[in-house]
């Protein structure tokens, strides 16, 4: 016996209970309707593995309009449901015509029952197939959810956040590229997530690539995907981050990072709109929403032919330049707030709470690692205070100092974040690694930034 909850609706007795006794051989829940007016009641309380509908209800009447009526009620009540309609030889074409309007199939009078018990199971593996589609659709927007929490909180009401707001809410609906511009630990990831949850795509999947970590070797590899057997190590196909991003956000973190070549073979993409697999030779259309983001100054970039200026243009339809922690003080507060909440819960520490004393001494602190410096040194402070109140800026501060000044000199942002990182690496001995998760940035990112200074 196969599970399964099947309903049969026609007025012809007849033709009901023959169907009855065939099929309850074959299926656990046999449910037969003469009264095509109680569909409604039916569909509501009951969930049908399949529906078998009758085109017609009136002697002499084969126009096949009854079949057509019911079979829309039955798919509005239950936009999934699988029906079977049940005809006569000279009906075949309104059956098929009631096909396109969402029936799966027909069957004719008097049928075969080998035929009939095909179509039947076909449907039930079709349901299936339904329920597990819908199933997985709820499932990957859960996903998404979930995996969306941790950037769903862009704090803050200064004039220059709001500024950001307001150029993300003219932007998110529609296709534009974006470029968002910005130092590490400002958020740049955040207004990413926020266009895509704002723009008609946001349904669909969003895909965050951190250029700066893919080498240069596995860039198409990863981008563009590749086909069994391109290279060594490729053992199946596998679809790259383009591909899996079609119909909705592609967000390339770092881009400034790419070199020349790299850039040119991006550029080709851009402008395309399709991606061939490494080892194929098959163009795929994809079809996404493309927002980038850099630390770095590409305009100058492009006038020290560092970076391609036409993929410049392609890139940056709309540019958002998000602030850095030192232009938006007044919002340290609210920061302040939002992490010591998530930290006092994270760490079991309720009532920790920060002294006011000290927030003017941590507005004025330049915050070179912005946000996500401020979020670790608060995490830190809740780990190490030893009261309910935290009432020394050091606790907050204590490897994140600003460093003093050489011969009393004015000293440029350069210079400090020198210095800064100089330091930071003396506190850590060297440690590369545990410095930049100190600093709240990625090792690539570090070693960036210690060769610009030439401090590697």
């Amino acid at each position: 016996m196969i599970a399964a909850n099947i309903l049969i609706i026609d007025d012809d007795r007849d033709v009901l209970e023959t169907a009855r006794m065939f099929l309850k051989q074959e299926f656990t829940n046999i449910q037969i309707e003469e009264n095509p007016e109680r569909i409604p009641t039916l569909v509501r309380s009951n969930e049908y593995d399949v529906i078998l509908l009758d085109m017609n209800f009136k002697k002499g009447v084969n126009d096949g309009e009854a079949g057509f009526y019911w079979l829309n009620q039955i798919l509005t009540y239950d936009s999934q449901a699988v029906v079977i309609l049940i005809t006569a030889y000279g009906e075949v074409d309104l059956a098929v015509k009631a096909m396109k309007n969402g029936a799966v199939d027909f069957i004719l009078k008097p049928w075969k029952n080998q035929k009939l018990l095909g179509t039947i199971l076909s449907a039930i593996q079709l349901r299936k197939s339904k329920k597990e589609v819908e199933k997985l659709k709820v499932t990957q927007e859960k996903l998404a959810d979930a995996m969306d929490l941790p950037f769903q909180d862009f704090i803050g009401g200064s004039a220059a956040i709001e500024r950001v707001h307001e150029i993300i809410d003219r932007v998110a609906s529609t296709d534009a590229n974006v470029l968002i511009l910005g130092e590490n630990g400002t958020g740049k990831e955040l207004v990413a997530r926020e266009l895509h949850r704002k723009s008609q795509r946001k349904s669909n999947v969003f895909i965050s690539v951190d250029l700066g970590s893919i080498t240069e070797t596995l860039f198409e590899s990863e981008l563009f995907g590749h086909v069994k057997g391109a290279f060594t190590d490729a053992k199946h196909d596998k679809p790259g981050r383009f591909e899996i991003a079609s119909g909705g956000t592609i967000f390339l973190d770092e881009i400034g990072n790419l070199t020349l070549p790299l850039q040119s073979k991006l550029l080709t993409v851009l402008q395309n709109r399709k991606v061939q697999r490494v080892g194929s030779n098959v163009a795929i259309p994809i079809d996404f929403r493309l927002i980038c983001a850099t630390n770095m100054p590409l305009h100058e970039m492009v006038y020290e032919k560092n970076f391609r200026q036409d993929l410049l243009y392609r890139i940056n339809t709309v540019e958002i330049r998000v602030p850095p922690l030192r232009e938006r003080a007044e919002d340290l507060p609210l920061l302040l707030d939002f992490f010591l909440q998530r930290y006092t819960l994270k760490y079991k520490r309720p009532g920790i709470r920060i002294d006011k004393s000290i927030i003017n001494k941590l507005q004025k602190y330049p915050w070179p690692g912005n946000i996500r410096e401020l979020q670790h040194a608060v995490e830190r402070a809740v780990i190490l205070c030893d009261s309910k109140v935290i009432q020394s800026s050091e606790l907050l501060l204590t490897t994140t100092r600003p460093l003093p000044k050489k011969d009393n000199h004015p000293v440029t942002l350069d210079d400090m974040e020198k210095q800064f990182i100089q330091q930071s690496l003396q506190d850590h001995n060297g440690n590369v690694s545990t410095t930049a998760r100190t600093l709240g940035m990625t090792r690539t990112a570090l070693y960036r930034r210690m060769k610009k200074h030439g401090l590697h």
